[in-house]
């Protein structure tokens, strides 16, 4: 008799869902960023029969079967942890019916397709059209998802993003950020208005705006052997840590929204390119949450990439590529990339403004999918936030306004919180990291990295699922998610 049947029968079927989603992965990047316009409509379709297919094979009977008769196996801890994510990926997907999964695919393809050119025009009309049926659809899954957990609808499709979060616990985060951050936000840029940097004179050529994007990779350890970077209407990171594909765009006025971008999406990709290989497709190789993948990336775009010591390291190909102007001394070049002056798209946001693009969406999102609010309500809501946060106006300016992201397009509601969720777990993994590590910014400013990547790697990386969020924190930093440290980053760092 095979030793732990049922869980070698499971751990097969999850390897066979595992290479399905690396095709899916593969064809979804494609289709943000090579597929021809005229090929929307069929691969849609395609990546709404594979959704089904990885539903039915997920959704079987006999896993259902297995997973009980695998609590009884001997099984050691990385196995049980295996199992746990397991169950959490059947009980996710079982409690959907397939023509569900099929519609909310299709629904998402076409939003998301036409926002590519609807977002250009400014078209709200046509764009909200396509997000009524969407929502309609996330509606109806975070109905079925609440039902059987209990609680609020929006706290269901949370829960798909951030394993255990709640927006009970998320009200007590941003009211504490917003009890302080409205006035360090102004404290800030009064501050800076006394010595203004001096901007980097353009135009900056798409050709070389993505060699520096690819020197900044390469100083920050992406494996090119196992990843690409390419051009999309959004900067994403898809693709399989075997092969890791991330995207930016460009504007030939500004040099940094695109290269903060790369820094940005190679965090993602280098934790990706990290996680565990020996127990590769399977659910516990995977990245534990959305809010430690942002943790990855934004401690790599803002607690790594925007700091003193970092930033020159990378002036020398900043000079090479764009000359050396007054803008590249090194005193400016960090006063330039640190400069906080709010703005109204969150991609290209200081980290001290950043979190108040997140609250709004998280505010919108919620009523949405609670039913408080309809699609039309959105750009009302959105002005008055911005103008309440940022006193910036979106009155009709939809492109930059409530139109500006991709992730409503296909049902993402409940992602915008791991990003500041994120950018608090990547201030207290940056102080753990300092207290283990007393030589750290010296070495950075050396341009050396082995320790603080070997650091995530021990403490991070390697793990995939295999601890909840709560105990990889802990185990990492000595504690739970602690937003005194975001609050003590900033104020260190722009006060």
């Amino acid at each position: 008799m095979t030793e732990n049947k049922n869980y070698q029968q499971l751990t097969r079927t999850f390897q066979r869902l595992s290479r399905f989603s690396h095709l899916g992965a593969i064809a979804g990047w494609d289709m943000f960023a090579m597929m021809p316009p005229g090929g929307s409509a069929a691969r849609g379709a395609a990546l709404a029969e594979l959704g089904v297919l990885q539903h039915q094979i997920l959704t079987d009977s006999s896993v259902a079967q297995a997973l009980r008769n695998a609590l009884q196996e001997d099984l050691n801890d990385v196995e049980q942890a295996n199992l746990r994510e397991m169950t959490r990926q059947y009980e996710q997907a079982a409690l959907l019916p397939e023509s569900l999964v099929e519609a909310k695919s299709l629904a998402g393809s076409r939003c998301e397709h036409a926002w590519r050119s609807q977002r250009p025009a400014n078209d709200w009309e046509g764009f909200s059209e396509n997000l009524r049926d969407v929502v309609k659809l996330s509606r109806e899954e975070a109905s079925i998802r609440a039902a059987a957990k209990g609680g609020s609808r929006y706290d269901a499709l949370l829960d798909i993003f951030e394993p255990d979060m709640t927006s009970a616990r998320l009200d007590v985060l941003f009211a504490d950020l917003k009890s302080w951050l409205p006035a360090l936000l102004t404290d800030v840029v009064e501050k800076q208005a006394q010595q203004p940097p001096v901007a980097p004179q353009g135009p900056f050529p798409v050709a070389e705006q993505r060699e520096l994007g690819l020197e900044a990779m390469r100083i920050l350890g992406f494996d090119f052997d196992s990843g690409r970077l390419d051009i999309s209407a959004h900067p994403f990171c898809g693709g399989v840590p075997q092969d890791v594909r991330i995207t930016t765009r460009y504007n030939e006025d500004d040099l940094l929204s695109a290269l903060f971008g790369v820094i940005h999406e190679t965090g993602h990709a280098r934790y990706e390119q990290n996680l565990p290989r020996k127990w590769l497709d399977q659910p516990v190789a995977l990245a534990r949450s959305t809010a430690i993948h942002e943790s990855q990336s934004l401690f790599f775009e803002m607690q790594l990439g925007r700091s003193d010591a970092f930033l020159k390291r990378l002036l020398p190909a900043g000079r090479q590529r764009f000359g050396d102007q007054p803008a590249f001394s090194s005193d400016n070049f960090i006063a330039w990339n640190q400069r906080v002056k709010p703005g109204f798209i969150r991609v290209d946001a200081d980290e001290v403004s950043y979190p108040a693009h997140v609250i709004l969406r998280y505010e919108i999102e919620r009523a949405l999918i609670d039913g408080d609010i309809e699609v039309d309500d959105i750009p009302a809501l959105w002005d008055e936030k911005m103008q309440s946060w940022l006193g910036l106006s979106t009155t009709g300016n939809y492109r930059n306004g409530c139109m500006q992201d991709i992730h409503w397009t296909d049902g993402g509601f409940g992602y915008f919180p791991s990003y500041t969720l994120g950018a608090m777990y990547a201030a207290q993994l940056m102080a753990a990291a300092k207290r283990a590590l007393p030589q750290l910014e010296t070495s950075i400013a050396n341009g050396d990295f082995s320790t603080l990547f070997a650091w995530l790697q021990q403490n991070i990386w390697q793990h995939g699922s295999r601890f909840t969020t709560s105990q990889l924190i802990t185990n990492a930093t000595g504690e739970d998610l602690n937003s005194d440290y975001f609050r003590q980053h900033l104020t260190s760092r722009y006060l």
